[in-house]
């Protein structure tokens, strides 16, 4: 959290807004780590593939590995898809509150 402005830290005696605005914000960085997350499981499966070159992950040497690192691609894109589905849900909740309290 160290580089997070400090504009963003919680502070007694918000209003409403402002809370909102905090909520939308961490809906946002949870979605950036998550880019994050997707782009280095993509990185991952082009170096099992000798797409790109990676020093830590070596091009797989067999169909097992290859088969490895997709299902490894693959569980990481689950994990995803279920925060995406969680910040969905949170930002549903953010909409319904803005449309009951104009």
């Amino acid at each position: 959290m160290d580089n997070l402005p400090i504009e963003l830290f919680p502070k007694e005696g918000l209003d409403p807004e402002q809370l909102l605005l905090l909520l939308l914000a961490s809906i946002a960085f949870k979605q950036f780590s998550l880019a994050h997350v997707m782009n280095a499981s993509a990185e991952e499966l082009q170096a099992a593939l000798g797409l790109i070159e990676n020093a830590e992950i070596g091009q797989a040497e067999s169909l097992d590995e290859l088969l490895e690192a997709n299902n490894r691609l693959e569980e990481s894109l689950q994990n995803v898809i279920k925060k995406e589905v969680l910040l969905l849900y949170k930002l549903d909740s953010i909409l319904k509150y803005l449309k009951e309290n104009p």
